[in-house]
């Protein structure tokens, strides 16, 4: 199989897609043989990534699932804004919602196989962004819906791209800020355009691995068993990393001459927070009952 990723092999789903696909050819006896194409290498961004599973183009991949919530709603759950203020509160949400991910994938010929996180978001961007006057204009990148609207309601000139072209924008003037976590900055070298992170805590979004129903179907039991097996240890690799990734980052960050803003005004926060709450009533418009019954089964355990 070729497996698809749009993100680098050195970020926290590249890792964690490194031991999956190492334990499945263990776990199998070398049965299970699975190419990564980290970096979008292999031609499709994730917003195409679900299409291409479902249809069968590819067998299997790891997406931005925010970039697909044009398709399935569900998708834009874990990254709500502000939804969760921790890892632990990230992993509750995801357990939660997961029976609910696993049937939006089977209505579209797919098996969800794990989940792997993003740290929490902030803002790259030329300067420090903590206040509404300070992101008001900025040409601001964000990965969803969910974040484009937030931010234009907050006063920012965001847009919605796909991670293969923030880069590329950066370098051209065609964006001056990003939306996302210091883990994704740091594997993509933004401090070579930029030289401020403003750590707002936006969202703990997830990539998803999920891999073609009939792939999956055409598996022995045993190399189906050892697909799980593989599955659980780069879920446990993922959410292990979690604890020291943001701290790690940082450092990097700062090694390189980025300016980090860890504490950032509680004003500025609450600005974000409610132009952010139009995204949770379209969503719920959207996703109905089973939007109300996540959310309630969610707050009730964090």
């Amino acid at each position: 199989w070729d497996m698809a990723n749009e993100y680098q092999a050195t970020s926290i789903h590249g890792e964690a897609q490194s031991v999956f696909t190492k334990v499945a050819n263990e776990a199998s006896g070398g049965t299970i043989e699975i190419t990564n194409h980290f970096g979008g290498s292999i031609g499709y961004k994730s917003k195409e990534h679900f299409d291409a599973v479902g249809d069968g183009a590819l067998p299997i991949a790891n997406t931005s699932m925010g970039q697909v919530a044009g398709i399935e709603p569900m998708f834009l759950l874990s990254s709500l804004p502000f939804l969760v203020g921790s890892a632990e509160e990230a992993q509750v949400l995801w357990e939660v919602a997961k029976p609910y991910y696993e049937a939006v994938f089977a209505r579209n010929n797919q098996i969800l196989l794990y989940a792997s996180p993003w740290p929490p978001a902030g803002i790259w961007a030329k300067k420090p962004i903590v206040s509404g006057d300070s992101l008001a204009g900025v040409k601001v990148r964000a990965w969803d819906a969910s974040g484009t609207s937030t931010l234009k309601t907050a006063g920012a000139a965001a847009i919605q791209m796909s991670w293969a072209d923030v880069v590329p924008q950066l370098a051209s003037g065609g964006i001056d800020g990003v939306l996302t976590s210091a883990e994704g900055g740091t594997n993509a070298k933004f401090w070579e355009h930029l030289s401020h992170f403003s750590a707002i805590n936006y969202s703990m979004s997830l990539n998803m691995t999920h891999v073609n129903k009939d792939a999956y179907d055409s598996l022995s039991k045993d190399q189906r068993a050892a697909l799980n097996t593989a599955a659980k240890a780069a879920s446990d690799a993922a959410w292990g990393a979690l604890a020291n990734r943001v701290a790690q980052n940082y450092s990097d960050m700062e090694a390189n001459g980025i300016t980090v803003i860890r504490e950032v005004p509680a004003d500025f926060l609450a600005l974000l927070s409610k132009s952010g709450e139009s995204v949770y009533s379209d969503w719920l418009k959207k996703v109905g009952s089973d939007g109300e019954a996540i959310l309630a089964a969610y707050r009730s355990k964090r």
